[in-house]
């Protein structure tokens, strides 16, 4: 396990892990792709609608429900192969979850901008647990604009590969950022898989309004390719 520290954020990642579980990562993404309801919400951001660049599917235990720029999303099931994986994760980490955010990057034109996942509805204790399927791709981090903590830190990159896992430990996500930059010669597919501990007693505001501290940028306009890009070219 690599471990990732500056003021404000713990990262653990370690290469490989899936393959070193026994998985057959190319064979995941192809049935995940094949058997999930993907979808590409559109967001809005002053004013006008714009889809996401990506594809996104939620899939969490009953009552774990969110809210999306303003509409209701639906939650998918889990199916055997996420059920897998996620006792896979409760055994080896012992770390529990009940809710998986699955964002599919078709190509390197897809993107996530600048944000936290810092909403209420999340356990504020509990890492971000994720894994990386198909094309490597740079996970950037960044300290919070305003942030008196890591003020003056160099940014972060974590080159993610197929299988890799990331635990993103607190307080992380209470003083860093972190996007995935557009890679405009890359061709191959990417499936990230976050999976999470949220209140079910509680509707989420997840990819909200909010803004990101010291940034004028909401979470839903970050999230929707709304902040610059880190890099188009590479």
């Amino acid at each position: 396990m690599i471990l990732i520290e500056r003021p404000g954020l713990r990262l653990r990642h370690q290469p490989g892990w899936l393959q070193a579980c026994g998985w057959n990562t190319t064979a995941l993404r192809h049935q995940l792709v094949r058997n999930l309801p993907w979808d590409q919400p559109e967001v809005l951001v002053y004013g006008r609608r714009h889809p996401t660049p990506r594809l996104t599917c939620w899939v969490a235990d009953p009552g774990c429900t969110y809210r999306y720029s303003g509409l209701n999303q639906t939650i998918s099931a889990w199916t055997p192969e996420l059920s897998a994986l996620r006792a896979l994760l409760q055994d080896r980490l012992d770390l529990d979850c009940n809710s998986l955010l699955l964002n599919r990057y078709r190509s390197g034109a897809d993107r996530m901008g600048w944000h936290a996942d810092d909403e209420p509805e999340l356990e504020a204790s509990a890492p971000i647990i994720s894994l990386s399927l198909g094309i490597s791709r740079p996970l950037r981090f960044r300290p919070r604009p305003g942030d008196p903590l890591a003020r003056g830190i160099s940014p972060v990159a974590v080159e993610l590969a197929d299988g890799d896992l990331l635990l993103m430990d607190p307080p992380s996500q209470r003083h860093w950022q972190h996007g995935l930059p557009a890679r405009l010669r890359l061709l191959g597919e990417r499936i990230n898989l976050t999976f999470r501990l949220i209140q079910p007693s509680t509707a989420m505001q997840s990819i909200s309004t909010r803004a990101p501290l010291g940034s004028a940028a909401t979470s839903t306009q970050a999230r929707a390719g709304g902040t610059a890009p880190l890099n188009t070219s590479a």
